[in-house]
């Protein structure tokens, strides 16, 4: 039979009749701040995955610091690849239990868009400069671009998200905070996050020659997923043992996040997204893959954040935003228009890291020169 095309899709009866019941639905959504007029055929999360995508801040990520700096190499993961490597895992397992794919991959794309240059090591220069003034996060500085910073409409300040994104990122900001427990979409970028940074630094790492594999051998998780590279494979080296690593690093993951998940969704028999929030988590790994992963991401905080190559960039990265941003609390007329405006509300410091954190690795040093020079 063939089959009727439509010019306006009704993306709520495609939801209905694919969605679980413990699903976010597009129609159940709790809105925008600003009211908006429905797109005839985008749902509200689609719409929302695409302001974030074309915003400036989004676009950013392309040139910020991962883990390693752009000193290292240029063929390494940057801020812009590991989001995207999340979307595209988060997307795999929404998908497989029937979850809503749309805000899953808004939540994803949104999730470190907040990152200012040179990593968790510009987070941490950034925090310690606003000791005094509630710190500094990447998970709420995130929240600052798209409610305040980005300014795509004549009408109102931010990308006007819907409610169930912002909670999903107000949820990572402010978890000790937040009383109710995440959506299912949420669980699900929060468990593929994770599973990309195990994934991509140690695929980085030993590509940069950081450590080997041989030295990772000891690692119970990676030693399993060797042992069945060699079952199916037999000997591999080089370049085709490391991406196979990785390829079985990921898939062993993803395999055990969704055989725990359908074991809990099944056991709770939850009927709404509402009812899936009243319990702590269940789209997560079980407690062996758990201890294992904590086992792996402790060996790559001792051998690879902490080596000595990174260590060394990342101290002057932070040498030359602490003098910056010094300059420009001292100095803020040097800041630009938009953020000497904004210091009337939030003080001059919280400008400056504002100003700061929206900068690429390399926008950053090259004002940085200006600054150290003038």
């Amino acid at each position: 039979m063939k089959k009727t095309l439509h010019t306006q899709p009704d993306y709520a009866a495609r939801e209905s009749a694919y969605l679980a019941d413990y699903a976010m639905h597009s129609i159940d959504t709790g809105g925008r701040e600003q009211a908006e007029t429905e797109h005839p055929y985008r749902g509200p999360f689609q719409r929302d995955r695409d302001r974030i995508l074309h915003s400036a801040a989004f676009r950013r990520l392309s040139g910020k610091t991962q883990v390693f700096t752009g000193n290292m190499g240029d063929y390494h993961r940057t801020r812009l690849t590991h989001t995207m490597e999340v979307a595209s895992i988060a997307r795999t397992i929404g998908r497989t239990l029937q979850l809503n794919e749309d805000l899953i991959e808004a939540m994803a794309l949104l999730h470190d868009i907040g990152h200012p240059p040179f990593g968790h090591a510009g987070e941490d220069t950034l925090n310690d400069c606003l000791e005094s003034e509630g710190g500094f996060s990447h998970n709420r500085f995130a929240l600052t671009l798209v409610t305040e910073l980005e300014r795509p409409y004549p009408t109102f300040p931010g990308l006007n998200l819907t409610r169930e994104v912002l909670n999903g990122q107000v949820g990572r900001a402010m978890k000790q905070e937040v009383k109710q427990y995440p959506l299912l979409e949420a669980q699900v970028v929060d468990i593929a996050d994770s599973i990309t940074y195990d994934a991509h630094d140690v695929d980085d790492a030993v590509k940069l020659n950081l450590l080997s594999i041989q030295q990772l051998e000891d690692v119970p998780l990676i030693s399993s997923c060797l042992q069945r590279i060699r079952d199916r494979f037999g000997v591999l080296k080089g370049k085709a043992l490391r991406r196979t690593l990785v390829h079985e690093l990921i898939d062993c993951q993803v395999s055990n996040v969704l055989a725990f998940s359908r074991s809990a969704i099944a056991r709770h028999q939850f009927t709404s997204a509402v009812a899936a929030q009243q319990v702590e988590r269940t789209v997560t790994t079980g407690t062996k893959m758990t201890e294992e992963k904590r086992a792996l991401e402790t060996f790559l905080y001792h051998r690879v954040y902490r080596h000595e190559q990174v260590v060394a960039g990342r101290h002057q990265a932070q040498q030359q935003l602490l003098e910056a941003f010094d300059i420009l609390t001292t100095s803020p007329e040097r800041l630009p228009i938009k953020f000497q405006d904004r210091m009337q509300t939030t003080g001059i410091r919280r400008a400056a890291a504002d100003y700061l954190a929206g900068m690429t690795d390399q926008f950053f040093s090259r004002q940085h020169q200006v600054l150290s020079q003038s």
